[in-house]
């Protein structure tokens, strides 16, 4: 008798996994690497992280700060957060040792929240154009997205539809300010909506700060939701090191929350990645300390970048409004790409023109929404985003130019 074979298995992956595709912003960094592309896609700088930031990190490293930190970070990192974090925001109180955790980016604080705080069954509401990451995030928590619009041009958000997305079974909603991918801040007056709400179903806040000091807006244009009242008590701050001090390598985050809050996304972070990077984390120490010079001067940096790209956007042809907040700016492309294919037209870009931005059918739960938009980021230095304006430019010329 002949030996029957079987045909291999179909590889099974997890239903989870198969609800949500790879990330499409690091893709367009990959597609912008292969063609020698200006990279507008992912948001990280080209420019140096502040030389003191290094200069503790490489001491760290040559005194041998190798091994574990304490699972939840480094005591001298959590203290320096708290401090800064009460410099900065004057009456706003974080207790180190029971208020923080110390994690691997803003990105893995995030899951370690939602893993934490949210239940099977439960809702978590977040905001439509929407950072990729916050869906999967609460998918893999096996809680269900439950999306309220911003509207464009201005990004507003309609009282009634967010009241509408909030019942019973609402657990969280998930905030992002200043906002990516549409450079909204929120205002108090909203952040006053979102207190009410939370506490008449009583619903948690988790916030993405990871912009707080990338705005155009002036002293206070920021206001972190926990210091409103009525959220004090119910809101999970994420943060890192990534954005405002431009080492997005670095991978060092970390969530303020109330104890008993803090102590189960302590657990959970504990068995994702046991911890942040010892050395790392004494360069946050540094981080924390550089002066409030500092941050104005990143906010007029930052002005500078916004502006520049944004008069390329405009002679291009782009329509789009000009973005309040952190360092992206949302492109309406009708009077380039009459058809609306978002993704075709961010192709062609790098291809063709020689400069990588993200289609926003990213942005969108259906990606027909996202057909007319594109976002370009600018994290970089002068010189690259005048690069990028001149690459750009060859959009706008006729045919006949070549």
């Amino acid at each position: 008798m002949s030996e029957q074979t079987t045909a291999p298995a179909q590889p099974r992956v997890s239903a989870k996994a198969m609800t949500f595709t790879e990330s499409v912003i690091r893709d367009m960094t990959r597609l912008a690497l292969a063609h020698g592309a200006v990279n507008l896609a992912q948001g990280f700088p080209d420019f140096a992280c502040p030389p003191e930031l290094k200069e503790a990190a490489k001491a760290a490293i040559d005194a041998d700060v190798n091994q574990y930190a304490i699972t939840w970070g480094a005591a001298e990192f959590r203290a320096a957060v708290a401090a800064k974090v009460g410099r900065t925001y004057p009456g706003w109180s974080v207790d180190p040792d029971t208020e923080i955790c110390v994690t691997c980016g803003s990105t893995e604080a995030m899951i370690a929240t939602m893993l934490a705080l949210v239940d099977p069954g439960d809702e978590v509401i977040m905001f439509e154009p929407f950072y990729e990451n916050y869906g999967p995030d609460t998918i893999l928590s096996g809680a269900r997205p439950r999306l309220v619009r911003l509207h464009a041009p201005d990004w507003s958000i309609d009282p009634a539809e967010l009241r509408a997305a909030f019942s019973d079974r609402t657990r969280a909603i998930v905030l992002n300010t200043p906002h990516n991918p549409t450079g909204k801040v929120l205002r108090r007056d909203e952040l006053e909506l979102v207190a009410e709400l939370c506490q008449r179903h009583d619903a948690l806040v988790f916030t993405d700060e990871i912009y707080e000091h990338i705005h155009y807006l002036g002293p206070g244009g920021h206001i972190p939701p926990a210091t409103v009242p009525g959220l004090e008590d119910r809101t999970v701050t994420i943060n890192a090191l990534s954005k405002t001090y431009a080492v997005t390598g670095w991978r060092v985050g970390w969530t303020i929350a109330p104890p008993a809050y803090t102590s189960a996304i302590r657990k959970v972070h504990d068995f994702l990645t046991v911890g942040a990077a010892a050395p790392l984390q004494a360069g946050g120490v540094a981080a924390m300390g550089l002066p409030p010079a500092y941050y104005d001067g990143l906010a007029e940096q930052y002005r500078a970048r916004r502006d520049l790209l944004c008069a390329a956007l405009t002679d291009t042809g782009f329509t789009f409004r000009q973005p309040d907040g952190a360092y992206y700016v949302m492109c309406d492309t009708r009077a380039i790409d009459p058809g609306g294919d978002d993704v075709a037209l961010a192709r062609r870009l790098v291809t063709e023109i020689g400069v990588a931005t993200v289609p926003g059918s990213s942005f969108f739960a259906d990606p027909a929404d996202g057909r007319h938009i594109i976002r370009f980021g600018f994290p970089k230095k002068l010189s690259t985003l005048q690069a990028a304006a001149d690459r750009l430019a060859r959009l706008g010329r006729p045919a006949a130019d070549g």
